[in-house]
């Protein structure tokens, strides 16, 4: 397995305890992106533990094919960030020799964090609002552009490991550091993807449009996550479709399909992030709130055309957008150019030699 660097990390002999969630309402971005961390954590010989409060049978079958340990704390959605998480997990972090707790989700407020260092354990916070009103981890990551310009109340040793350089990718990307991606003068390979779930069905609406695109050669690969209620029906679409489109679901080549696209689809969350380390010129579209702001960064420094908010955009105006770009060499080859600076497939490792190296400390920006 190529790997970004040959510096070790010890990990010792302890466990990565990951506490995150999915579910067609979550999404699955938060346990896709602590994945990245696990993987890099198994590299160095170091065992995983995700603990999963609530979930979805794809997502826990994704972790144990990744030979990740899984346990289901089987919390309702409701208790999730309360003190009966807390306690569940505190019990799992002492059974096993926990060297980090990691915390992905909104949920995991101030008193979560606190008993978690009040027990004696390391902590990393991945977050991307700075939407608590203090945090207590050792460690808070924010791999979103808007990441520096957000205020942190936090522990004088908290450390702040903030912006694009510390981008979370997964194992099947690290290979695909350094490769140069050809524009096309008509770009004529679309990718669809728009997350986990994606509870409005705005993927079928992108199917349709497909079909109204004038482009000769147009061809598509649709994306769809294994929460998505809707997998059967958007099979139907793709199988009726007039241009030629595959159909997938739950997948785990991913960065090949990034290759493979001349142009994508997608949401504003954290698949954005792995569309811009392959230089996938992206139309984005948002589909949550917590979207919003990433979408309206990236769009920002020209590494994607935002669209917005998906109930604000008419199916004629996807299907223009849509033909512009695919007709627009020049716009995709400087998007793709300066989206390829933003992430350069070392931000996991990079966060592991934090982990690795932290000492209680006082607190800073790096």
């Amino acid at each position: 397995m190529m790997r970004p660097n040959s510096e070790p990390i010890n990990t010792s002999t302890g466990v990565l305890l990951v506490r995150v969630d999915g579910s067609v309402r979550i999404g699955s971005g938060h346990v896709m992106r602590c994945l990245a961390l696990a993987q890099a954590w198994q590299e160095r010989g170091g065992q995983v533990l995700f603990a999963l409060g609530v979930s979805v049978p794809s997502l826990e079958d994704r972790l144990r094919t990744e030979s990740m340990e899984v346990i289901n704390l089987e919390l309702d959605e409701k208790s999730l960030g309360g003190p009966e998480d807390a306690r569940r997990l505190l019990v799992l972090a002492k059974e096993h020799h926990t060297a980090w707790v990691v915390l992905d989700g909104y949920h995991f407020g101030p008193k979560y964090q606190r008993a978690i260092k009040e027990a004696g354990f390391k902590l990393l916070v991945v977050d991307d609002m700075a939407h608590h009103e203090h945090y207590y981890a050792d460690i808070v990551l924010n791999q979103n552009l808007h990441a520096k310009d957000l205020r942190y109340s936090c522990e004088p040793y908290t450390r702040l490991l903030l912006g694009t350089k510390y981008v979370l990718l997964r194992r099947e990307f690290w290979k695909w550091r350094g490769w140069k991606r050809e524009i096309p003068e008509v770009a004529r390979k679309a990718l669809v993807t728009l997350g986990g779930a994606d509870p409005d069905n705005v993927t079928l609406k992108v199917i349709h449009a497909l079909q109204q695109v004038d482009v000769d050669g147009l061809e598509a690969v649709v994306v769809a996550g294994g929460m998505n209620p809707h997998l059967e029906e958007l099979r139907r679409a793709t199988q009726a479709s007039r241009i030629p489109v595959r159909f997938k679901s739950n997948v785990s080549n991913m960065a090949e399909l990034m290759a493979w696209a001349d142009v994508a689809v997608a949401t504003g969350g954290s698949t954005c992030w792995e569309l811009a380390f392959m230089g996938v010129p992206s139309l984005l579209l948002v589909l949550a709130e917590n979207q919003r702001r990433i979408a309206e960064e990236i769009g920002r420094v020209g590494a994607a055309v935002n669209l917005g908010w998906h109930t604000d955009l008419s199916f004629a105006e996807i299907v223009e957008a849509l033909t512009r770009f695919l007709l627009e060499e020049r716009l995709r080859a400087g998007m793709a150019k300066c989206a390829q600076k933003l992430v350069d497939g070392n931000g996991v490792f990079a966060t592991f030699k934090e982990l690795s190296s932290h000492r209680p400390s006082v607190g800073g920006t790096v």
